[in-house]
């Protein structure tokens, strides 16, 4: 009897699963069907000005000017697309007056190809959110930026309108493999919506690398295998001249393939829920991260990170046992946590249902104020990153 008891209990949870996952892609269908194909809204004048960096007055009399892009106007509203806010930039650039502005930031000779790792041990920190609302940023600030999704689960790749599930998509394993069938990584590389943003998307296929890295040091590989943690340097090095910044989206663990993103960085990015159990959770990580690290660099690997942060996410300034644990890591670790902290918002959490960041999201979508402080926090985060970026590269 204990054992039909049992079984039915099997039974029953494997059951559940399957009928969350088929209510799940049911929902995901209705708000994004299959053969749907990401656009990308147009962005009004107060936005441009600020991914410019110029006042919005000087965008009005260039446009006055018939300097520039030929925009839409609405209302006598003006929006610009993607696209001509690159066009803007070209234009800006060539016609500047003093080389102390740069509205065209791609990275000049001497300056490395960086490539920002977003780490976090235990899911539900906000990473693949970070990592996609960075990627887009920086895209949209002139950048040209590469994507990496290295979480088997994709839901980076989903937030960027592909279905790995459906399209059947390559993913960065064909890169990482150890066998003759090893591609490029250009060839695995797709374009999204937003234009300077490329990635390169995941799938359940990437976990097959965890059991490939052992038997490739055990077996005739041996060499190569002892070697695995240069495997994503070497490939981004085949596509050192096209962009100035790499994103990688790790997974929710402290695998060879974290560990592989992690030789490759020249920046870490820790996501962190402020928490108590998120907060000794991430210390065991960094304990484990620490050792690992340590044992590939006394075997004679080079050490690329010229710079790591703590980013707070999902933040609630109201709550004060969150605001708590902000001070105590602040009061330990104040010269590596970001200044600023990611709001947590119903924007946020609203968009990514649709498969879209709030950088894709109509405004009129959400309550104005809603919105207006989810995308304020965000873009001082974002913003605070690129500094950082930029000082690697040595400007002020």
């Amino acid at each position: 009897m204990n054992d039909e008891v049992a079984h039915r209990f099997d039974y029953e949870i494997a059951q559940q699963g399957t009928k969350i996952s088929n209510a799940l892609n049911l929902l995901r269908t209705q708000q994004y069907p299959p053969d749907a194909r990401k656009g990308l809204r147009k962005f009004q004048i107060a936005e441009v000005a600020d991914f410019m960096g110029v006042t919005q007055s000087h965008l009005r009399q260039l446009h006055t000017e018939g300097k520039g892009p030929e925009v839409e106007t609405v209302s006598g509203r003006r929006y610009y697309t993607a696209s001509q806010m690159l066009e803007l930039r070209e234009f800006l650039e060539a016609n500047k007056k003093s080389d102390r502005r740069i509205y065209v930031p791609h990275r000049r000779d001497g300056e490395a190809l960086q490539v920002l790792s977003v780490v976090n041990f235990k899911g539900g920190s906000g990473k693949t959110t970070t990592a996609a609302h960075l990627s887009q940023y920086l895209a949209l600030t002139g950048h040209r930026v590469l994507a990496i999704d290295l979480d088997p689960q994709a839901s980076l790749t989903s937030l960027f309108g592909i279905q790995p599930e459906l399209d059947e998509t390559v993913s960065l394993y064909e890169t990482l493999r150890f066998d003759e069938e090893r591609k490029p990584l250009g060839e695995v590389i797709q374009r999204t919506n937003i234009p300077g943003l490329d990635v390169v998307p995941a799938n359940l296929l990437l976990q097959e690398y965890e059991y490939d890295v052992p038997l490739a040091i055990s077996g005739k590989k041996g060499q190569e295998g002892r070697l695995f943690h240069t495997r994503i340097l070497n490939a981004v090095k085949e596509v050192d001249a096209d962009y100035d910044l790499v994103i990688i989206d790790c997974p929710p663990q402290l695998g060879y393939l974290t560990i592989t993103a992690l030789m490759a960085s020249t920046g870490i990015l820790i996501t962190i829920h402020p928490q108590m159990l998120d907060i000794m959770s991430m210390s065991q990580f960094l304990m484990m991260l620490g050792g690992i690290m340590t044992s590939v660099a006394d075997a004679g690997a080079e050490i690329r990170v010229k710079w790591f942060r703590y980013l707070v996410t999902r933040f609630e300034p109201t709550d004060i046992p969150q605001a708590q644990m902000v001070g105590f890591m602040q009061s330990m670790f104040a010269q590596n946590m970001l200044n600023n902290h990611v709001l947590k918002s119903t924007a946020i959490s609203d968009a990514s249902i649709k498969k879209q960041s709030l950088y894709e999201v109509e405004r009129s979508e959400f309550v104005r104020a809603t919105y207006d402080r989810a995308i304020e926090s965000l873009n001082a985060v974002n913003g605070e990153v690129a500094d950082l970026i930029h000082k690697t590269w040595g400007r002020k």
